[in-house]
């Protein structure tokens, strides 16, 4: 008994603490950060808890995760002590509403980032939640917010759950600072600022970061928008807003943002300057255990980790320009990549688990086939301000060689103990055919090598209309991809099926366009399987036009739908097809 009593001190003590003894197995008699996280506590860098905490952890801070603590009480969040230099406070991997509600705002059966899967770990508005918490117990400790609810709750914003705007999660929380987009800039910046003493109302110069101010210290130059007393009466304020805010979402070119919020000002600054490799590679060397915490084995360990387990991140960013998406406004649109060494090694280590099968399950980002930025011009003047990389044409200066995921690729699945590496982050067909003999060169190397049976892409839509709103290329692109696929699978003697995916009652589409997509699924046969109702999530544009019901950027009208009876008539039109195929 009491050498397995050692050998589970030994397990858990590879994690960062999580209670008092863990600290003192450590010999720490106080922590320097404290992390509140939504999400159970998974060690692995796809957890925001994980890679922030083990990047401090390499700095030399002591850092312990407090997760999905009981915000009925106070015990919980007293556990490891008030930290010595703050309290870093994120609700999860995904908004706490859209963890728990459906696009139908039906609760969820399943929570796939909370232990067993169970339901109902984490309050609605989590970030809030938590925050006031910390300051019913420990007053005015520096405590900053990140991660994706804050980071896209930044502005006065629409809640669909509520189907309201509200003001900034900052003036809600009453946070000293926020961080969004990736934070490990930030963070690493403004706790090297706390270790040296300067108080945390004197940090007002990080970039990546906002805060609320009173109107005398705000960042000059600085672009003002539409004040939250504005927009909560005017819709058109709330679209200008909106676009303001995307032009000047750059790390280059990008202006400081100022929004008036009652009594105070939000006041962000330029985000932050992209990573570069070498830092890339420094994160994800970390030494994450890939495992969830042991204290959550009985209870069947935490669902979330599976999807990404033996997959493996090799760069962040998009420049896709997806409307219904809101990765650009938290990853940037400038891709960073890692170098192939690096994952190389991460794969190396996977082969040393003891689950390893032999497969990589994934190796990819946001969108697999952008392994680099759009142009070299983005690295010195930033991204263009008034057009799209793709949408409504490729740009003349876009890099779209594969060369490089194509070597990258070749490299993974040289690495001994890997029987297959695959691909299923989503694949921008466009991008690819733009590449002309040498896309169609890595298309039939992808099908022969690194497709597990279906590949997915993300045509969305068949109405030009809905097209053009969603800012995707026209819908015989993909019908000629789809060719060119079925050709060389049946050359490479390979049954192999592209998983498209549809999303029905996004702006743009009424009846007609729902008709539309219902006939061009019908036409092609296919059953689809992968139907999304659009949910409007903070911070995409598709989410200002479904408030609005205006485009921000040309000022025109849009069509939206909002009762749940014409959502489910949408969604009814392929479920009819779906059984028409059977």
């Amino acid at each position: 008994m009491e050498r397995r009593q050692r050998k589970d001190r030994v397990l858990v003590s590879a994690f960062l603490p999580v209670t008092r003894a863990d600290m003192e197995t450590r010999g720490w008699d106080a922590l320097d950060f404290l992390f509140i996280t939504g999400d159970a506590y998974v060690d692995h860098p796809s957890f925001a808890m994980s890679l922030i905490g083990r990047l401090l952890e390499r700095r030399g801070y002591r850092v312990g995760i407090v997760a999905q603590p009981d915000w009925r009480g106070t015990g919980n969040f007293m556990v490891m002590g008030r930290p010595r230099l703050g309290v870093l406070v994120g609700a999860g991997n995904l908004d706490s509403m859209l963890g728990k509600l459906t696009a139908g705002k039906k609760t969820r059966a399943k929570d796939a980032y909370s232990p067993g899967g169970r339901t109902g770990l984490r309050p609605d508005r989590a970030t809030i939640v938590y925050c006031q918490k910390i300051r019913e117990i420990w007053g005015r400790v520096p405590l900053i917010v990140g991660g994706i609810e804050a980071s896209l709750r930044r502005f006065a914003h629409y809640d669909y759950w509520s189907d309201e705007l509200r003001r900034s999660i900052l003036a809600d929380c009453q946070a000293d600072l926020l961080v969004y987009g990736m934070g490990e800039r930030q963070i690493l910046e403004i706790a090297e600022l706390l270790a040296q003493g300067h108080p945390v109302d004197s940090i007002r110069d990080v970039r990546g970061t906002c805060c609320l101010s009173d109107g005398t210290d705000l960042p000059n130059p600085h672009v003002e928008l539409p004040s939250w007393e504005t927009v909560k009466g005017d819709k058109r304020a709330f679209a200008e807003a909106f676009r303001l805010i995307s032009l000047e979402q750059d790390p280059i070119r990008g202006k400081a943002l100022v929004q008036r919020q009652e009594k105070n000002f939000l006041a962000q600054l330029p985000p932050a300057l992209p990573l570069t490799e070498a830092a890339m590679d420094e994160i994800y060397s970390l030494p994450y255990t890939r495992g969830w915490h042991p204290m959550y084995d009985a209870r069947g360990g935490v669902p979330a980790l599976a999807e990404v387990k033996f997959s493996v991140t090799s760069h962040r960013g998009c420049f896709g320009g997806c409307a219904f998406c809101a990765i650009r406004e938290h990853q940037g649109r400038i891709v960073q990549a890692r170098s192939h060494a690096s994952i190389v090694r991460e794969i190396e280590g996977l082969t040393r688990l003891a689950d390893f099968k032999g497969y990589v399950h994934d190796v990819g980002g946001p969108t697999a086939n952008f392994r680099h930025p759009a142009c070299q011009e983005q690295l010195t003047r930033g991204t263009c301000q008034h057009r799209e990389c793709l949408f409504p044409k490729p740009c003349e200066k876009l890099d779209t060689s594969h060369a490089d995921y194509l070597e990258l690729l070749r490299a993974a699945r040289a690495v001994p103990g890997v029987k297959k590496v695959f691909v299923r982050s989503g694949l921008r067909y466009d991008y690819l055919m733009a590449d002309g003999e040498r896309g169609l060169d890595f298309l039939s190397e992808l099908c022969w090598r690194h497709v597990s049976g279906q590949l997915k892409v993300a045509p969305e839509h068949a109405s030009p209309a809905v097209l053009r709103v969603m800012r995707k290329g026209n819908i015989g692109l993909y019908r000629r991809f789809a060719r060119l696929f079925r050709e060389i699978n049946e050359k490479l003697g390979q049954k192999q099926y592209l998983l498209p995916y549809f999303m029905t009652s996004h702006p743009g589409t009424g009846p007609t366009e729902a008709a539309e997509l219902a006939r061009f699924t019908a036409e092609l046969g296919f059953c689809p399987e992968q139907i999304q109702d659009f949910t409007p999530t903070p911070g995409s544009l598709s989410t200002c036009m479904y408030y609005t019901e205006l485009d921000p950027f040309t000022g025109d009208a849009v069509i939206v739908v909002k009762s749940p009876k014409e959502r489910k008539a949408q969604r009814a039109l392929l479920q009819v097809g779906r059984l028409t195929c059977r």
